[in-house]
């Protein structure tokens, strides 16, 4: 029986730090593209989209960061449309890369 007290003991300690009791801070951190994790600044797809976006959205587009997300031709169109914009341009060279000899 002892065992079995432990094991429950161990299990418990291990959901606990698995899944916190606060749902919000396991939501994903993202600022101007790039995902917070632990102090530091990573480019992820998913922050890339939410950026992209956000300033569709700035140019007059309405469009959604799960749009983005789930269709490709949607995120060729925005792309193409906003492309130029530094700010996303890194996020757009995969989708809709620059004609060779342009600058």
């Amino acid at each position: 029986m002892n065992y079995s007290v432990g094991l429950a003991a161990v299990v418990c300690s291990f959901a606990v730090s698995f899944f916190p009791a606060d749902p919000a801070s396991a939501r994903i951190k993202c600022k101007n593209g790039y995902q917070l994790v632990d102090g530091s600044r990573l480019a992820t797809p998913y922050c890339q989209d939410n950026y992209l976006a956000k300033v569709a959205r700035e140019y007059g587009t309405r469009v959604s960061a799960r749009e983005i997300r789930n269709n490709p031709n949607r995120k060729r169109e925005i792309c193409q449309f906003i492309g130029q914009d530094i700010r996303v341009r890194n996020n757009c060279a995969t989708i809709a890369p620059r004609p060779r000899g342009a600058f």
